[in-house]
């Protein structure tokens, strides 16, 4: 196991022209452009991320050298499947290309578990269940040259810094092995976990990957995004590897330009979500996971969601959302120790707890297809979209 490519730094940007040369070196050093490819980039809640580019660049490398087979396995999670329009936005035009749909309760290869003793030990005795471990059966069982995971390296909620081996087992996981990794993190605390690399899910991760995904051989492009000072998207880093060691070299690079620290906390700030990104409470509670820890007390957090239409992105997500509400940790553990319905969807039950603001803040969603009833009946107040939006303009 190796690192290919490890390049950027705070103040590099790196151009398109860059970043196909050093993916083509990439490819050389692995033996050369291969004929049947898997490419697993994140989908469309990703957008931002640059992975859409690094798979066109791909393709392009792969189409000049007149290559038989480019699939692209979204690593969609629970997330719901891609539209064509949404397809056509995050990738382009890649005409010989064959996009496949990930379900994460059926179609699945099954290797194993990480054990019950493993996970208490990495929860501190919290937890004492094992986490099976399956994926898309795609990545095990078809016939391709070299499958590669493409994505950003970022700050999460629910497992310290995103991608890695992540984007695999849980991008294209199982109903268990999402489920009970995410619920892991809820317990152990986003406070433990934002920003790290040492985390109890991700030492969970990679004991599947040691365990089971090894074998695999994939191959993991990485980048690094940041805004300049124009408000422009760049890259700064970008990284090729199949091991821990990529990812942790990556993820240095994303704690020093993706993680702001303040000398004190902030009493009311104002969230805009993309309506092209997120158009559910499951993802656009995001504005909440990476805000929490700089919440003051008593503070405002205005979440302007105009694209907002649901709340969980799976329908029994959804329903359970409706049901429970974000009431804060003692309320959703005893809820989960109450509710078979909770214990056999646990990632539903993560969600609820990082989503809640334990009651130290209040959040506001401004919304126009979600209505005032609904929101207030998972426990945030509301806003009408329009009049948030006339007093804060994004553009602005």
């Amino acid at each position: 196991m190796s690192m290919h490519i490890a390049y950027g730094g705070k103040d590099t940007v790196i151009t398109t022209k860059e970043k196909r040369a050093l993916l083509h070196e990439a490819l050389l050093k692995l033996g050369g452009i291969p004929k049947k490819i898997l490419v697993v980039p994140p989908d469309i809640t990703r957008l931002h991320s640059n992975a859409g580019e690094l798979t066109q660049l791909l393709y392009e490398l792969w189409d000049a050298a007149n290559g038989t087979t480019f699939d692209i396995l979204p690593a969609i999670g629970t997330h719901a499947p891609m539209t064509e329009p949404q397809i056509a936005e995050m990738y382009g035009d890649l005409p010989k290309a064959t996009y496949h749909i990930h379900n994460w309760r059926t179609g699945l290869h099954h290797f194993g578990e990480v054990p019950p003793e493993f996970v208490q030990e990495v929860s501190a005795g919290k937890l004492d269940y094992s986490i099976p471990i399956a994926v898309n059966r795609r990545l095990v069982e078809s016939d391709y040259e070299l499958i590669i995971s493409v994505g950003q390296v970022i700050p999460h909620e629910v497992i310290g810094i995103a991608n890695g081996f992540k984007n695999i087992l849980i991008g294209t996981g199982g109903v268990e092995t999402i489920n009970k990794s995410h619920f892991l993190g809820a317990v152990d605390g986003m406070e433990r976990l934002m920003g790290r690399t040492d985390t109890s899910v991700r030492r969970a991760l990679n004991y599947a990957h040691a365990h089971y995904l090894k074998q695999l051989d994939i191959q993991y492009v990485m980048s690094v995004m940041d805004t300049d000072a124009s408000g422009e998207r760049v890259m700064r880093g970008l990284y090729v590897g199949d091991d821990a060691h990529t990812f942790e070299t990556a993820a240095e690079l994303s704690r020093a330009v993706n993680m702001t620290f303040l000398e004190e906390p902030l009493s009311k700030v104002i969230v805009y979500l993309d309506p092209r990104e997120f158009r559910s409470t499951w993802l656009g509670n995001k504005a909440i996971y990476r805000t929490r820890m700089a919440m003051a007390d008593d503070g405002e957090l205005i979440i302007i969601a105009p694209g907002l239409h649901e709340f969980g992105e799976d329908t029994e997500i959804d329903r359970l959302i409706r049901k429970y509400g974000y009431r804060g940790t003692p309320t959703t553990l005893n809820a989960v120790s109450e509710n078979p319905e909770l214990q056999e969807n646990l990632s539903a039950a993560a969600h609820l707890i990082h989503g809640s603001t334990e009651g130290r803040f209040k959040v506001t969603y401004a919304t126009g297809h979600l209505t005032q009833a609904e929101i207030e009946s998972v426990g945030y107040q509301w806003a009408p979209v329009n009049e948030i939006l006339a007093e804060y303009n994004p553009e602005t």
